[in-house]
């Protein structure tokens, strides 16, 4: 016997239900910098590598993000669960987040977060406006790989954070 669901919210536990792994998006423009959980993103090709990350429009990285060239893409381990919960639930507009956490200044002076699995950073080769989020296509310029063995955040350990967005 089949399941019935409104097609919506099938479509939701169906993604829900591939349990993707969770990242941190964070940039600098103009001298500010930002950072946000991200739950939209995906490698979109091979050769040349490219990757998709999506930004609220809601999102005070977002507007940050809008005026930069670059973007640092962070993998979270499942030990980041803290970092995921500081860039995921708070918001920039009231809180440096830098401050509450290890980081660095990286390739493009962008901040690259030193307690995560690994991370890359990208060029912004193009945006793409995806309803309410904003797709930034990016071209890996430099990377940090995670360690052997390291099983990465994934979505069911965060599907319960109150989003941080400021309107």
């Amino acid at each position: 016997m089949s399941r019935e669901v409104d097609s919506s919210g099938a479509f939701d536990l169906t993604v829900a239900a591939a349990d993707a792994p969770v990242w941190i998006v964070t940039t600098l423009a103009d001298g500010q910098r930002a950072g946000c959980l991200v739950g939209f993103s995906t490698q979109v090709s091979i050769e040349p590598r490219r990757f998709l990350v999506c930004l609220s429009k809601r999102n005070h990285t977002y507007r940050v993000a809008a005026r930069a060239d670059h973007l640092a893409v962070h993998l979270l381990s499942h030990e980041s669960l803290a970092l995921a919960h500081l860039f995921g639930s708070e918001t920039g507009l009231e809180l440096d987040k830098f401050e509450h956490c290890d980081w660095q200044e990286g390739p493009h002076a962008l901040p690259i977060l030193t307690a995560t699995a690994g991370w890359f950073v990208g060029e912004i080769l193009d945006h793409a406006d995806f309803g309410d989020h904003v797709g930034f296509l990016l071209a890996p310029t430099a990377a940090r790989p995670p360690t052997p063995d390291t099983p990465p955040l994934r979505y069911a350990a965060v599907a319960g954070l109150i989003p941080g967005n400021q309107p």
